[in-house]
């Protein structure tokens, strides 16, 4: 199922299962079968958070912005200034 995913999704989904296998262990050590489950769904839902806010970017190419003569336009500091293509 998840090999039609995209990364960022394949990324949120392991992150929840380790999370909530992790919450899961560390609830039930601390609180038997009823802190099991409330540490799945913690553990669970940080985790999806996490994978989702860490997960790679698309690399996209950037591009020198040009002014209307086609001179490569700079900041302030003498560097070219890149815009997504």
């Amino acid at each position: 199922m998840a090999a039609g995913c995209t990364a960022t999704k394949q990324r949120t989904a392991g992150t929840a299962l380790a999370g909530a296998g992790t919450g899961a262990v560390i609830g039930g050590l601390a609180n038997g079968s009823r802190g099991a489950l409330v540490g799945a769904a913690v553990g669970g839902g940080t985790g999806a958070v996490v994978g989702a806010a860490t997960a790679p970017r698309a690399h996209h190419r950037e591009c020198w912005v040009r002014d209307r003569w086609g001179h490569t336009v700079r900041d302030r500091q003498g560097r070219p200034i890149t815009e997504r293509c």
